[in-house]
């Protein structure tokens, strides 16, 4: 049992690694930036005025 604990624990880290490779690899680097930048694509909470009094209970 003890071996295959360690299998797992091995194969799992090569994963994590595995994942955290591509997630900063040079052909990630324009994903990234655009999905760092998507919340402040989205318009501010109160900066529509007209549907204020649209809102539930109205």
């Amino acid at each position: 049992m003890a071996i295959l604990n360690g299998v797992f624990t091995v194969i799992s880290m090569l994963m994590f690694f595995g994942i955290i490779w591509w997630a900063w690899s040079k052909h990630r680097v324009k994903d990234n930036d655009e999905a760092a930048r998507l919340p402040f694509a989205l318009p501010d909470e109160g900066s529509d005025q007209g549907n204020r009094n649209k809102g539930y209970g109205s």
